[in-house]
């Protein structure tokens, strides 16, 4: 599961919450994808967050590059997630691939079996710190 480059644009934005909270989970855990966003992300408080960025627990939705598939996905830690009801895994490959990008962002990813997918960050629907949440 390797990450694939995200828009040239900027490094990933991450809130110090939510690094602490990806520390805890233990790097050994982390996905390659993960990895590399853990790497060297642009840390923030989480009041400093700006309201277009891809935090633990937004709601996105995302839109294939061709248009041709849009689809709501909510950001998670592993024991939040359920897959069939749009509910994803920061430590799936499509997780770590929205962690920390801005709408307009393409978000790429490949899955386990080896295909690449690409999908452009098309709006964020609910983001905790944009609500006023700074401890979710």
């Amino acid at each position: 599961m390797t990450s694939l480059s995200t828009s040239a644009r900027h490094e990933r934005l991450l809130s110090e919450l939510d690094h602490v909270r990806l520390q805890r989970l233990g790097a050994a855990s982390w996905p390659e994808a993960l990895q590399d966003v853990m790497e060297a992300p642009e840390l923030v408080a989480p009041r400093e967050v700006p309201s277009d960025v891809v935090t633990m627990y937004s709601m996105v939705t995302l839109t294939d590059l061709d248009g041709s598939d849009e689809r709501q996905l909510t950001l998670t830690y592993p024991q939040d997630a359920e897959p069939a009801r749009g509910f994803v895994s920061v430590l799936s490959p499509v997780g770590a691939g929205l962690l920390g990008l801005r709408v307009g962002d393409v978000a790429r990813w490949r899955t386990p079996d080896g295909r690449e997918h690409a999908a452009r960050v098309a709006a964020l629907l609910f983001q905790p710190e944009a609500s006023g949440d700074y401890t979710t």
